[in-house]
């Protein structure tokens, strides 16, 4: 069976206040060979990891922003967790970058005549909220979008039972949910983080005790190829008809789009079509795995595994362009706006970008061979 971890070796650090043990991942072990001789897709060479550079300033920041959170923690101790998703989540933050956050909390047992008690009450949601706010301001992040309209408790028993209900998108359970599982770091409560992934893993593997050597996660592979399409849908809906002076945001959106939000959805696809193709079976432990690590790990977990080393040239093209991605979005939102602007650049932009997702086809057709699960992703 394929394993669900092999490490490199291992090494401790400390993040969001805890001590634990980071894998040292393939990556790691091959950016100092990279380094002197990896060129970057204008042909030029690259004098820098990428890549490894924003993992390590997205621990740092994030790590000075748990240091502002002694009130925060005390206020859900026991009762909420908080975790981080976009760039943050990614481990690929700029100085740019905003901080998006959930809130998931638990709640008392309720029956269908009862109204669910959520045991972090308003008032000390109110209180954490600020706490988060004051310091997002403390170590100079830009304010929660949409003046914190998407900073929102929802219970662990909101998110496992809205799944594949109405509800599920009117209440956005259903975003804070998949990334939840697909790009999310805990930053306090990392007792009901865990309670919180294995609740919502337990929902979409609720037939696994009968078919544990033949399981296909297709309730979960739904729902993922759902939130992509969500994403794209959402972008015309809302773009669509936007003023002249709003259509470089709108490109943006569209640009970042290609990358960030394509690679968090299929880079989880194609990790449990390796899984699959491996074991013909995908159990709730292998996906805990892919929790843990973020969209990029997942990438370079396969490589590592040494099992589908036909795969491994197209997976470092994958991050190659991707790499060129954060590069390019490394920048100020005027300077970005600009960009988008300039023809010239936009069309390159928009080039690589397609070049991108023609990538991820071949990577998804290389790894799923025709299997069963792979045929779920198409039909």
């Amino acid at each position: 069976r394929f394993q669900s971890r092999r490490l490199v070796g291992n090494k401790c650090c400390r993040s969001f206040g805890q001590r634990i043990t980071i894998p040292i991942t393939l990556w790691m072990t091959l950016s100092n060979k990279r380094r002197s001789s990896r060129t970057s897709l204008n042909g030029k060479e690259s004098m820098r990891d990428i890549l490894g550079d924003c993992r390590k300033d997205s621990v740092a920041r994030l790590d000075d922003f748990h240091r502002k959170l002694a009130r925060a923690e005390e206020i859900a101790r026991e009762k909420a967790c908080v975790y981080a998703t976009g760039s943050f989540g990614r481990g690929e933050a700029s100085k740019h970058s905003d901080l998006d956050l959930f809130i998931a909390g638990r709640s008392l047992p309720i029956d269908k005549s009862t109204e669910e008690h959520r045991q972090l009450a308003r008032l000390d949601e109110i209180l954490l909220k600020a706490e988060l706010i004051d310091a997002t301001r403390a170590v100079g992040f830009p304010e929660f979008s949409g003046d914190g309209e998407y900073l929102i408790h929802y219970t662990i028993s909101e998110l496992v039972r809205t799944t594949g209900k109405p509800e599920d998108d009117v209440n956005n359970t259903f975003t804070a949910r998949l990334l939840l599982l697909l790009e999310s770091r805990p930053l306090i409560g990392l007792n009901i983080y865990k309670e919180a992934i294995d609740s919502v893993i337990s929902k979409y593997w609720g037939d696994y005790g009968k078919h544990k050597n033949e399981f296909v996660p297709g309730f979960l592979v739904n729902d993922i190829l759902r939130l992509w399409r969500t994403f794209c849908v959402n972008y015309e809906a809302r773009t669509s008809n936007v003023p002249a002076d709003k259509k470089n945001k709108r490109r943006l959106k569209n640009y970042k789009l290609k990358y960030s939000r394509m690679l968090t959805c299929y880079s989880a696809l194609i990790y449990l079509l390796a899984l699959y193709d491996a074991a013909r079976t995908v159990s709730p432990e292998d996906v805990q795995e892919m929790v843990k690590r973020s969209p990029t790990e997942r990438l370079e977990w396969i490589i590592e595994a040494g099992q589908f080393k036909d795969a491994n040239e197209l997976i470092e093209k994958l991050l190659m362009e991707y790499e060129q991605f954060l590069q390019n979005t490394n920048a100020d939102e005027k300077t970005l706006l600009d960009r988008m602007e300039d023809r010239s650049i936009r069309t390159s932009y928009f080039d690589q970008a397609n070049a991108f997702g023609e990538t991820i086809f071949d990577l998804i057709e290389n790894i799923g061979r025709k299997s069963h699960l792979h045929r779920l992703l198409v039909v």
